[in-house]
């Protein structure tokens, strides 16, 4: 039996949607909250600067609507414990959640409510779709949307598996068949299965589940599509019921996530020889030290090397994957479009909270890197927009770092929600604190949070040491002091890059350091943390990431 296409798919959901009672006449008191996340977007948006060329007309819509953190930035620039921190609102230091164990799964964070759950005790009615928590758990929510195995892709297809796309030349497409893929739709994968020649195989999900594609007008939805339809009609049909009941809405984005495909038309929107790249400064790499924490091979600095070899003419190959990144974007935009349009068009524009950020950033060539989890800026910021009813200035600018880290209090302290965030007594309280203050002034200057923010890029994966269940006397003392003081160092095993508003602190693993005055070097070309002249500086910097640590 051939499986259900995404299209067929989608069409089940609309008419169920359509066949939804009413209740009108109810009002809705506390805020509704809709919140956006888009994987692995940096600061390629209009509204940020990040590229010249970018094409963001919805998102840039919201942040003139809303207030925008020009400096925030993930606690963790790998998507999964990024994610489990920001719904938890526990640091990864804290929960020594280093690498992609479920957050459901962790020692730590399994005791620890996420925001969704604590909304839902709160009243709220709590429905999403899409890439939210690494791994969902349906039990979050009242209404869950499209099936969670369609997020990623399609994929190339050689008539048996997903692979790269044979677009791509070797070496890069061998980096695996996510990471090093891009390109438009209507170019239809084909291979040579049996020697008789190239045969069309085309788009797929899994191998067993078809991405029908014909032309960009006759083809299946591509997931985000899906997502922003569902959530769209989502909110016509919370408009037609009118219970009263405030809801979370979740909706998570994988594009301009790998691989880096959209239809084309938005590739035709950024001409490839018209492509602008970042300013990269030839020797950057000489005064910095990731290399020597990580072997050669590591990712980022392999995916960039792979990427020259394939395209050895010029700056061909940076300029075909930025090009791809920015169609995807694009692509994306629109769907954040279409959700924002249902939600303006509703009642519920008015009271509805509105977060829209990314898990972490993408570097594109600088520093001869190629991918997330670097230590450095285009790695480590985020977009955050928030638009809420009581924001005082909508447009503004706020320039204190923050983190995502401190999305869960602010949820808390907006919303007026009630209730332990702890599963158990023993489980370490939210860290993070309130935003809100940012939302009347966003030059308010003496909000409680830290001065800078904290990111931990892991050495390990989950690993934390744990008690032993012995019998407390002097014995079991002494062991669960050694047991500390290895979990201790552990922590300390890390790598971890802290940003204030002027600077940029990096410590590594192995005791290495950098150190950049981002007031005047934002690209940060020099690395200071040699330079005796910063020795105070770098000392301070230190001292203040320690507090948050220890």
């Amino acid at each position: 039996m051939k499986h259900l296409s995404v299209r067929t798919s989608f069409l089940l959901i609309s008419v169920f949607l359509a066949c939804t009672d009413s209740n009108p006449g109810a009002q809705i008191s506390q805020p509704n909250v809709l919140l956006i996340i888009i994987d692995d977007l940096n600061d390629y948006l209009g509204s940020y600067g990040g590229h010249p060329q970018a094409k963001t007309p919805n998102i840039d819509k919201l942040a003139a609507a809303g207030t925008v953190f020009t400096n925030a930035h993930t606690n963790s620039p790998v998507c999964s414990p990024s994610r489990n921190s920001m719904f938890t609102g526990i640091y990864p230091h804290t929960s020594k959640d280093f690498g992609w164990t479920y957050h459901i799964h962790q020692a730590v964070l399994k005791d620890t409510k996420t925001f969704i759950e604590l909304f839902r005790e709160n009243g709220y009615k709590t429905v999403g779709s899409g890439k939210l928590l690494s791994r969902n758990v349906l039990d979050y929510w009242d209404e869950w949307g499209v099936p969670e195995r369609i997020n990623y892709g399609p994929h190339a297809f050689d008539g048996e598996q997903p692979v790269g796309h044979p677009s791509v030349p070797m070496p890069f497409r061998g980096v695996n068949f996510v990471d090093g893929s891009f390109g438009p739709l209507s170019d239809i994968p084909k291979f040579d299965p049996d020697g008789t020649g190239p045969k069309e195989t085309g788009w797929t999900y899994a191998g067993t589940d078809v991405f029908d594609y014909v032309d960009d007008e006759n083809r299946d939805l591509m997931p985000d599509e899906l997502h922003a339809r569902w959530a769209a009609a989502k909110i016509k049909e919370l408009e037609r019921q009118n219970t009263g009941q405030p809801f979370f809405m979740g909706v998570g984005f994988v594009k301009p996530h790998t691989p880096l495909y959209a239809p084309e038309k938005y590739f035709d929107m950024f001409p490839q020889d018209k492509i602008q790249l970042p300013v990269i400064r030839e020797g950057d790499r000489d005064d910095v030290f990731y290399s020597t924490v990580y072997p050669p091979t590591e990712m980022g600095l392999h995916y960039y090397r792979a990427l020259k070899a394939s395209y050895p003419e010029g700056n061909e190959g940076l300029k075909r994957i930025i090009q791809a990144y920015l169609a995807c974007v694009a692509f994306v935009d629109e769907q954040v479009g279409l959700v924002m349009d249902a939600l303006d068009n509703s009642k519920f524009r008015d009271n509805t909270i509105v977060i829209f950020t990314s898990d972490h950033g993408w570097q594109f060539g600088e520093k001869d890197y190629l991918y997330k989890n670097s230590p450095w800026e285009e790695s480590t910021r985020v977009p955050l927009i928030l638009r809420t009813p009581e924001a005082a200035m909508p447009g503004s600018e706020v320039r204190h770092p923050v983190s995502l880290i401190d999305i869960y209090p602010t949820l808390i302290d907006m919303c007026g929600l009630d209730g332990s965030t702890k599963k158990v007594e023993t489980a370490p309280g939210i860290e993070g604190f309130s935003l809100r203050p940012f939302l009347r002034n966003p030059d308010f200057d003496a909000w409680e949070g830290p001065d800078g923010v904290l990111t931990v890029m892991g050495a390990g994966i989950n690993k934390p040491i744990e008690g032993l269940g012995v019998r407390i006397n002097k014995t079991a003392l002494w062991h669960i002091k050694i047991l500390k003081d290895l979990d201790d160092a552990y922590v300390m095993k890390q790598n971890y890059t802290y940003r204030t508003k002027d600077w940029r602190y990096i410590r590594y693993r192995n005791g290495k350091e950098e150190l950049y005055h981002h007031k005047d070097d934002p690209n940060e070309w020099k690395n200071l943390a040699l330079n005796k002249g910063y020795f105070e500086v770098k000392e301070d910097l230190k001292k203040q990431m320690l507090e948050i640590i220890n």
